[in-house]
């Protein structure tokens, strides 16, 4: 007889409600409350998003990315392990590592998504990653609960088991499938379109020297009049032109209408807006206005820490369930090394090596590591681990004077 915990967990779990291909997306994507349209592609060409997605997938490929195993004494670089050479150097025949991590984290940024096809041997080991389109990829479950991936290409639809896919989820509330932070953020964007369009039709349209005309009487034929100031002065090519009046005609200066007064403020606010979906400091994508040379250091350590830090994290242990085998989980592991990107200036790093040098937890040959500087000789003394020899503990304090006196006492020391 089953228990009614064991029957519950014996039971299938549901399907993603979200596992449609990529049209279905519209259910986030699509119209906004500014009137238009937001996807994976129109946002790009929002200068802010193009910046925002590109420092985060340019600096997540640009880190060194190693396969380790564990040691006895720590770990070292698994370099004879196939992982090693296909995410260090080349996934596949077509791209190199960099622009495999660079493609896939651009996925994610955009669709919430990163999936990549897993070309396996015989025995289970890696051979190759392609990267998948997100928006040609569903997730979806068979009648055994076993999760499978079908992919949408021109020739029909193709089904991948979990063991040919990797896939990195966004943030996502199933745990299965990530939500894209364009699409949850499509009114931001939206208006941050709307606001590009205005100030471009703006500029291509107007044809306003800084005032209107004023004339004493009827004017017979407007359209006329209208389209020879616009032949003369509409566009930003034509701005500041002196102007020659007729029959009377006034000019009158006017100011800049508020709608106009408040656009800047608008597209700054937005940039501001967008770096806050992807948590990206504003100096990094071109908004000096609050920076200076006192914060801006510690705000580009904060996006390590914050930012930049939790999506290695998704990156890490998405490759390490997905690409090494169950007999070799305990022993392997992939790492990104982040430390180049929170190293401080010269000085403060030799003063760092300095005081770990003089307290006995750092040996030249790891200082010279750190730096990247070839090893020291073991017969040289590279790896010796040195104390001052003024420290001792205190239960041990005036035991050396204390010998000492007794070795005069004794007649042994002048």
């Amino acid at each position: 007889m089953r228990l009614p915990f064991v029957n519950w967990l014996s039971k299938a779990r549901d399907k993603p409600t979200n596992s449609l291909f990529g049209s279905a997306y519209s259910f986030f994507f699509g119209s906004t409350s500014s009137g238009k349209t937001v996807n994976e592609r129109t946002s790009m060409q929002t200068t802010a998003v193009y910046a925002c997605v590109r420092i985060l997938s340019e600096t997540l490929a640009s880190l060194p990315l190693h396969t380790y195993k564990y040691t006895g004494n720590g770990k070292e670089k698994a370099i004879d392990h196939q992982l090693y050479y296909l995410l260090h150097d080349e996934p596949n025949p077509e791209m190199t590592s960099f622009v495999f991590r660079e493609t896939l984290m651009s996925h994610l940024l955009l669709w919430g998504n990163a999936y990549a096809q897993i070309i396996r041997d015989g025995r289970g080991r890696v051979l190759a990653l392609y990267p998948l389109l997100p928006d040609k990829v569903a997730v979806d479950r068979d009648s055994k609960g076993q999760i499978y991936y079908q992919y949408q290409k021109d020739t029909g639809t193709e089904r991948l088991s979990s063991d040919e896919v990797l896939h990195i989820p966004g943030l996502g509330f199933d745990g299965l499938i990530g939500y894209s932070p364009i699409a949850m953020a499509k009114n931001a964007i939206g208006m941050a379109i709307a606001t590009e369009e205005y100030g471009a039709k703006f500029f291509a349209n107007g044809a306003n020297p800084g005032g209107v005309l004023e004339h004493p009487g009827v004017v017979k034929d407007p359209a006329r009049v209208r389209e020879s100031w616009n032949a003369v002065y509409q566009g930003s090519s034509n701005a500041h032109r002196v102007a020659v009046l007729e029959e009377g005609m006034k000019f009158q200066s006017i100011g800049i209408p508020p709608e106009q007064a408040q656009f800047i403020a608008t597209r700054k606010f937005q940039l501001n807006e967008i770096a806050r979906i992807f948590r990206i400091p504003p100096h990094m994508i071109g908004d000096l206005e609050k920076s200076s040379f006192s914060n801006i250091e510690q705000q580009s350590l904060e996006f390590v820490k914050y930012t930049l830090d939790p999506w290695v994290v998704r990156w890490e242990q998405a490759m390490q369930r997905a690409l090494l085998l169950p007999t070799e989980k305990r022993d392997y592991f992939v790492k990104f090394n982040v430390d180049g990107l929170l190293r401080g200036d010269y000085q403060s790093r030799m003063n760092g090596y300095s005081v770990g040098r003089q307290n006995g937890w750092l040996s030249s040959n790891d200082i010279r590591e750190l730096e990247n500087l070839n090893r020291i000789p073991e017969e040289l003394g590279g790896d010796l681990y040195l104390i001052n020899g003024n420290m001792t503990k205190l239960a041990d304090a005036g035991a050396f004077a204390g010998a000492n006196t007794g070795a005069k006492e004794d007649g042994k020391l002048e």
